[in-house]
């Protein structure tokens, strides 16, 4: 198996569980915050997305999906177009909502742009440094890494939030 191979089937498993985590969740469940001041899943998953997108369109060289195919105006947030969600204060956590139809659009389209990435690449391609700031400095392997361990963590969080407003019987579908 090629190194592309393995990141590809990485990158797979968070859009599988980002699809399997929005379905049946409605806009409450979507905004609501566990223990009062968590992250929202619409949160989660937005971020995830950002973060996907910014770290692999600049290691790529290719621009975001978020402004170059217009969802950051189809989304309409309050926020600066660039941002990402890093360091974001309550009320911007407040501030992201979105029906799931549409976060699950934007991850989708963002998930196509890193497949077609992932796709250009041989073995050689990942030690190619993609970012100096660092010491040492950051190769394309080690930032598609970081991307996948961030975006699983979040995905999971925002499985784990939906698991919660089940549990507790909100956005079950029930009466």
């Amino acid at each position: 198996m090629k190194s592309n191979e393995l990141l590809l089937d990485a990158f797979g498993r968070i859009s599988e569980t980002v699809a399997t985590t929005l379905e049946g969740v409605d806009d409450e469940s979507l905004i609501r915050r566990p223990a009062g001041s968590g992250n929202s899943i619409a949160w989660l998953i937005w971020h995830l997305s950002r973060v996907e997108d910014a770290q692999v369109a600049s290691a790529a060289g290719l621009d975001q999906v978020w402004t170059s195919q217009g969802y950051v105006g189809r989304f309409g947030l309050p926020l600066p177009e660039r941002d990402t969600g890093y360091g974001h204060s309550t009320e911007k956590v407040d501030a992201v909502q979105a029906p799931p139809e549409l976060l699950l659009e934007y991850y989708d389209a963002v998930h196509r742009q890193t497949v077609g990435f992932l796709k250009t690449l041989g073995d050689q391609d990942f030690d190619r440094i993609v970012d100096t700031r660092w010491d040492p400095p950051v190769t394309l392997g080690v930032r598609l890494v970081s991307t996948i361990a961030d975006c699983l963590q979040h995905v999971g969080q925002a499985a784990y939030a939906k698991g919660l407003n089940r549990e507790n019987g909100q956005g079950s579908g029930r009466p």
